[in-house]
């Protein structure tokens, strides 16, 4: 039986920790999870999701702020590999060393495409027709590892980062079983990456998701969508901080079925211009190419709400110009 240390903390890595404990020819011996943290304006500490299912499933849970700190209790329990998807941290040689079998870590992007901590937003911000899933050995350097397993994934311009990490939770158990299962068996194939082909992706900022209203609704969108949840985009809107959580852009018949007075209005508004609402679509604004239609949002210290609510208590919206337009 192959003996895993599981390393991950948030809610996309609860489902493959789940389908790995479930499989008889694996014991997961150890959870390392990212200490407990604050979470909005709750003052006490939360544990991370994968911490919160390792507990249910009974399994023995580390949350160390230094890996070090746990070392000597992990080479203990013998583990023989690591098994890592969104933790978070950097695992030195000397610690890779505790497992006989070395690591492995699951990156939702085609390596190396990608490397980095947010390849889900990268995808969608590029607006690119294809991502993946990507079984890799850990290395020294972040995402670099050989390829164990590599498949695509096809995006259809509505994803969301919620949305497409939920499909990489619901399938990674399952790549993680394959290679775990040919690693046991000694018939794993390693491929090496082509660092000539390696892309980058760094860290998310809230200040990242200002809107520029004189983008295409087609990068608007992109930018809404590759967002959501986290750190969400945003706009000033009569001196008061608008959040926006889905969007389309319009497009083909779907101008056709704008009531007039929305289409009169666009000719000689500006950019950020709300212009009104279709019943059908939401909440139309003009951008620097196109029409955008926003279908949820919120001002800021407010709940989140569909555009028709939204609109029942913001009847002064339409006219009003967001952003610096």
């Amino acid at each position: 039986m192959l003996k895993i240390v599981y390393a991950a903390s948030p809610e996309p890595a609860v489902k493959p920790l789940q389908v790995l404990a479930e499989n008889p020819g694996f014991e997961i011996v150890a959870v390392i999870t990212n200490p407990a943290s604050s979470q909005k304006r709750s003052k006490e500490p939360v544990p991370t999701p994968v911490a919160v299912a390792a507990e249910e499933l009974g399994i023995k849970t580390f949350t160390p702020e230094k890996l070090s700190e746990i070392a000597d209790d992990l080479a203990a329990l013998k583990p023989d590999i690591l098994v890592c998807f969104a933790y978070g941290k950097i695992f030195s040689t000397g610690f890779l060393s505790i497992f006989p079998l070395g690591g492995i870590n699951l990156h939702p992007s085609l390596l190396p495409l990608y490397r980095g901590c947010a390849p889900v937003p990268a995808a969608i911000l590029a607006k690119d027709a294809v991502t993946g899933i990507t079984v890799q050995r850990l290395a020294k350097k972040m995402d670099s590892g050989n390829i164990l397993l590599q498949g695509k994934l096809e995006l259809n311009g509505t994803e969301t980062t919620e949305s497409l990490l939920a499909t990489v939770a619901e399938l990674g158990g399952a790549y993680f079983e394959r290679v775990l299962t040919q690693i046991a068996a000694g018939t794993v194939t390693e491929v090496e990456q082509d660092e000539s082909k390696a892309t980058y992706c760094g860290m998310l900022n809230k200040e990242d998701g200002l809107i520029d209203w004189n983008a295409s609704a087609l990068d608007i969108c992109a930018k809404v969508r590759a967002f959501y949840p986290w750190p969400s985009t945003f706009t000033q809107n009569g001196g008061n901080t608008l959040l926006i959580h889905g969007a389309k852009v319009l497009a083909g018949e779907q101008f056709a079925e704008l009531p007039p007075e929305i289409a009169d209005a666009e000719k000689s508004a500006k950019p950020g211009t709300v212009l009104g609402m279709s019943k059908k679509h939401g909440i139309i604004i003009k951008t620097g190419d196109g029409l955008l239609a926003v279908t949820n949002l919120q001002w800021k210290a407010k709940k989140a709400m569909d555009y028709k609510s939204f609109m029942n208590g913001s009847r002064d919206f339409i006219g009003s110009v967001c952003g610096n337009a």
